[in-house]
């Protein structure tokens, strides 16, 4: 099931992305929660009643006459690993930089969160603007301590991010918080895909694009540490809670490698296999 959350109409709603239509859950389950994070903490039964509903094939929108908004918008926590690809640790290392022993965590701090296709904005105070193209996971189930082999049980669900981050913010502090947090600097989306639709985490083609140019492109089973051991990592420190997001780490090609930051201008998509797609324009930050 694909969870979206979008604007029509004027008014702004959440829904089931069925091929080329979104459909209401308002008109699927009355019942149902106005939130993706709340409906993703119903658990399969409230999938479920959604999908029953669905068989009955009730009227929706074309997507292309809807606006496609941050499917979480109020996310409690997102979290991000950095360094966590073989091939990205190995340029890092190139590059001078030193590939951590265990895993390496920091905020991007939920003011960044921002739309599948809204304008990433290059900071007046940053000329190091660059890309990460990231599976997202999202948290389905309130959790502590949760062991390697329970993780799957408490994703909701699958997103495509881009971790955008202010490279010379990044490296002026010990931490990487500031780096990664501005305004704007989380697109995510283009939707939350169930976890019961995704086979395997790990096995998803993943690709990034700068105007047409092919950056960056791999498997997600190039992983370090994969999904479930981040979990566990995590909830070994917090409580994790439905609508908490994790970005699982970037692969080789990043633009401070390449020589090439992101301009006003620009267009990065990235794409993740089975996931969709997420498309941000770079625009200069508003006054």
């Amino acid at each position: 099931m694909k969870l979206a959350r979008y604007r029509v109409a004027g008014r702004t709603a959440i829904g089931v992305v069925q091929g080329d239509q979104v459909i209401d859950i308002d008109a699927l389950d009355p019942a149902a929660p106005g939130t993706i994070r709340e409906l993703l903490a119903l658990g399969v039964e409230g999938r479920r009643r959604i999908a029953d509903a669905l068989r009955d094939r009730p009227a929706g929108h074309p997507l292309s006459s809807v606006k496609l908004l941050a499917p979480i918008p109020d996310a409690q926590k997102y979290m991000a690993i950095g360094m966590n690809y073989h091939d990205h640790a190995e340029e890092a290392r190139k590059g001078g930089m030193k590939v951590p022993e265990h895993q390496l965590w920091f905020n991007k701090q939920v003011s960044c969160i921002n739309g599948p296709y809204d304008p990433i904005w290059k900071p007046r105070v940053s000329d190091k603007l660059d890309y990460e193209a990231e599976l997202g996971v999202v948290i389905g189930k309130r959790c502590r301590y949760v062991s390697v082999e329970d993780a799957p049980k408490v994703v909701g669900g699958y997103f495509v991010a881009n971790d955008v981050t202010a490279r010379d913010w990044q490296f002026k502090s010990p931490t990487f918080t500031l780096g990664k947090s501005f305004d704007s600097h989380g697109p995510i989306g283009p939707w939350i895909t169930t976890a019961d639709e995704v086979a395997d985490p790990h096995d998803l083609l993943m690709q990034l694009w700068v105007n047409g140019e092919l950056r960056q492109k791999t498997s997600t089973g190039g992983m370090i540490y994969n999904v479930w051991q981040q979990i566990h990592e995590l909830s070994q420190v917090m409580t994790l809670e439905p609508g908490d997001l994790i970005a699982t780490g970037t692969c080789a090609g990043v633009g401070i490698v390449l020589g090439k930051f992101l301009q006003p201008g620009d267009v990065v998509k990235v794409e993740i296999e089975g996931l969709g797609h997420i498309e941000n324009k770079v625009e200069p930050e508003p006054a």
